[in-house]
């Protein structure tokens, strides 16, 4: 298996958990966001030094709440590559609406040279309306249970998504480009320059190292877009019948559209939260409040969709899970090394899994807790995977 881990990027709560305070009456002050930074990127060689495949970071904006805030995980990620070795370096994701694509494919190609190759481009289409709307001039928002107009929005967010992609992939690939598309005319038509108009664009610096692309893949009809798009599709919370049902629908897309029959192992990654402790008992103990604080975040952004009802199908938005729940579902897997090893083997055997990606930063804990569980689940629990 390659291992990564996945870090949010928040700041240290010791009032994380179930019940008061409510996530938007906290507000940390730039001091204590900044720290977080800074162990943020600590982690990272942690990382690097436990001998993780790659470290994903994150792109979050405005959150004064102290959840996320890692704004630009590229510019992070240069940074992280300058004091580490081996890890290689993504984001779960670069909210593409939330970009220019010409900016972010200059800027990931420069992070991926600098880098000697490490780089890899994670994409999503976004989670947070109050940080999308500010960010692109086109007013494209995107869908989440508390807002109202979700299904026109995400439509938007989707359309507007697949264009800025054509455009990325087209700048880091080819050696001038042009498009005539809904949202972008690139060149814009009619600029002059010496003595003629522009009629095409060349990126400066493209990857002087070949590059993957991973995508969040929360959807059937991103199912259906990442394989054709030869993207790789990352699942998250989700209930493994659910994640096996999408797994296997992406190679069948992949193989009608590229010809190529994946192996069960290729170009699908599953990411989980994991607890490990001496004991069962203290496993949930110290993964409660992070575990709760996680939800009492993103429960109402609709996150608990891929959960499943008694019916076998999906749950309606908006339930807030408790540990117990999470723990049955599979999102999270909490106990011992043994019986951590023991859930990442049923993983294992059902989706013939490659990349697995750890969520080991549960919300507020302290950063030093996340590395000693990577630390843990590198050296307790992977000798006992097959």
């Amino acid at each position: 298996m390659k291992v990564g881990a996945f870090f949010f990027g928040g700041v240290e709560m010791p009032d994380a958990g179930a019940g008061l305070p409510n996530p938007m009456d906290r507000r940390y002050d730039n001091a204590t966001c900044w720290d977080a930074t800074l162990k943020y990127i600590d982690a990272a060689t942690a990382a690097d030094e436990a001998g993780y495949d790659s470290f994903w970071t994150t792109e979050h904006h405005f959150q004064y709440e102290g959840y996320e805030v890692i704004p630009n995980g590229i510019l992070i990620s240069a940074w992280i590559a300058a004091r580490t070795k081996n890890v290689r370096l993504g984001a779960m994701f670069n909210v593409v609406p939330q970009w220019n694509p010409l900016r972010l494919a200059e800027d990931f190609a420069t992070m991926h040279n600098l880098s000697g190759g490490r780089g890899i481009l994670g994409v999503g289409r976004g989670t947070v309306p109050r940080e999308i709307l500010h960010l692109n001039d086109f007013h494209v928002s995107i869908g989440s249970h508390d807002n109202p107009d979700q299904s026109a929005d995400d439509a938007k967010n989707r359309e507007y998504f697949e264009e800025q992609m054509e455009i990325v992939k087209m700048a880091l690939t080819q050696e001038s480009f042009h498009l005539d598309g809904k949202y972008f005319q690139l060149p814009v038509p009619g600029i002059p320059d010496r003595g003629t108009t522009v009629q095409e664009l060349t990126l400066v610096p493209r990857p002087i190292y070949p590059f993957e692309i991973w995508q969040a893949a929360t959807s059937p009809p991103t199912v259906e877009y990442t394989p054709k798009a030869d993207h790789g599709a990352v699942f998250w919370n989700q209930h493994p019948t659910f994640i096996k049902r999408m797994w296997d629908r992406y190679g069948e897309v992949y193989e009608q559209a590229h010809g190529r029959t994946l192996g069960n192992h290729e170009k699908r990654m599953l990411v989980v939260s994991v607890r490990i402790e001496d004991t069962h008992e203290e496993a949930m103990r110290t993964a409660r409040n992070g575990h709760d604080e996680f939800w009492k975040f993103l429960g109402p952004y609709g996150w608990s969709r891929g959960y499943m009802g008694e019916d076998g199908k999906p749950v309606k938005p908006g339930l807030i899970p408790t540990l117990e729940e999470s723990m049955r579902q599979r999102t999270i897997l909490v106990g011992t090394a043994e019986e951590v090893a023991a859930q990442v083997q049923e993983y294992k055997d059902l989706l013939g899994l490659e990349y697995l990606t750890l969520y080991p930063h549960l919300v507020g804990d302290p950063y030093s807790k996340a590395v000693e569980q990577m630390q843990r689940f590198m050296g307790e629990v992977v000798p006992l995977v097959s």
